[in-house]
């Protein structure tokens, strides 16, 4: 080996990565970024999920088991609705993941020795987020009420356990995965694609020399954004379209709501990705800085939106990054329309998000194209 050779080449290649600093921070940045993700912020053993209590029959026992149930640290008592259809409402919106229903004789019913039923409904869209919390259920239930059942009561501590949690696992009941899998994959497919394929257009024209031409052309960055994101909304439906095919001939996912709403929310979807793929065209001088950006976009997206990993079972600075993520909003919606069989009015706290990170992005491609023309 000639030593002075290697040490031009050394040289030369330090040289070309000192200017190409977006692809050096990649580098970096990516590496960090999952060490982050992965170390700190996956859980796969969600605890204080949010619960919602029912408390017909206000009585120490009830306190007691509702104490219980908080003092296990997978539940947190978060809303306490009037009625079993307002807690039901809640469950359906997502606003808790589990809804616990004491009678009104429960204590009564107790001291009789007549073993009540509570019912506990958890949201099984995704059978990750609840399972352990179910799991524990029974060791809860033996020690909630071990301490008040003392003296004359204390008969009914050994055996069975002194009353019956009745769980109802809503919306998937067997804890099928792949009704959680599949119409997740909607949203991570064209988060994908609608990111990448936009990022890689404008730097393509670059590359290929006719950004010039378009720049040449009156036409406004509006225009061209608007122009540039159209064809793909397209080509995102027949994406959608095999693959809501693939899953109710394939995999039999249900789809109790209405599909006319998951298309419309898809339009909005696609076009807050699309925006985000716009802007990294922007940023991008080449197709090679486009993939990269979209892979930084995109690690996150899946990893910190609920897909993989339970989103409640995430630090709050990681769900705090979450909400702001398009596919968060998007899975919420997809799961609570094909499963729940959800609403407008279900999915609307959904719909603002994903549109105000649309404008926003939006905002940014325009603002950052016309330094381009600059």
């Amino acid at each position: 080996m000639n030593w002075s050779r290697f040490l031009a080449i050394l040289i030369k290649e330090f040289r070309q990565l000192r200017r190409d600093r977006l692809t050096f921070a990649m580098m970096v940045g990516v590496p960090i970024l999952q060490l982050v993700l992965f170390g700190f912020a996956i859980n796969t053993d969600p605890k204080r999920l949010p619960t919602a209590v029912v408390e017909a029959d206000q009585s120490e026992l009830s306190r007691s088991l509702i104490a219980g149930l908080e003092n296990s640290a997978y539940f947190r008592i978060t809303q306490r609705p009037r009625s079993e259809a307002e807690g039901n409402r809640l469950l359906a919106e997502g606003e808790v993941q589990f809804l616990l229903v004491i009678p009104p004789s429960f204590s009564r019913q107790l001291l009789r020795g007549e073993r009540p039923a509570v019912l506990l409904a958890a949201d099984a869209t995704d059978p990750a987020a609840s399972g352990n919390a179910l799991a524990a259920l029974n060791a809860i239930s033996l020690q909630v009420l071990a301490r008040d059942l003392q003296g004359p009561l204390r008969a009914l501590q050994p055996g069975a356990t002194p009353f019956e949690i009745r769980v109802q696992r809503r919306y998937n009941p067997e804890g099928i995965s792949r009704y959680n899998i599949v119409p997740g994959l909607i949203g991570v497919i064209l988060t994908m694609t609608m990111v990448m394929m936009t990022s890689l257009a404008m730097t393509r024209e670059r590359e290929r020399g006719t950004m010039e031409n378009l720049l040449a052309t009156p036409v406004r960055p509006l225009e061209v954004m608007v122009g540039k994101i159209v064809p793909y909304i397209l080509i995102g439906y027949v994406q959608v379209t095999v693959v809501l095919l693939a899953a109710w001939l394939l995999f039999n996912v249900p789809m109790v709501g209405s599909l006319v709403l998951l298309l419309a929310a898809l339009a909005l979807f696609m076009a807050a990705n699309l925006t985000v793929g716009f802007t990294f065209s922007t940023i991008a001088k080449n197709q090679l800085q486009a993939m990269q950006l979209t892979f930084f976009f995109f690690l996150p997206s899946i990893l910190l939106s609920g897909f993989m990993f339970p989103f409640r079972g995430m630090p709050d600075w990681a769900q705090a990054i979450g909400e702001v993520l398009p596919l968060t909003h998007f899975l919420r919606i997809v799961r609570g329309i094909m499963l729940k069989g959800n609403g407008a009015a279900e999915i609307v706290p959904e719909l603002w998000p994903l549109a105000l990170f649309m404008l926003v992005m939006g905002g940014v491609a325009l603002k950052r194209y016309r330094q381009t023309l600059d």
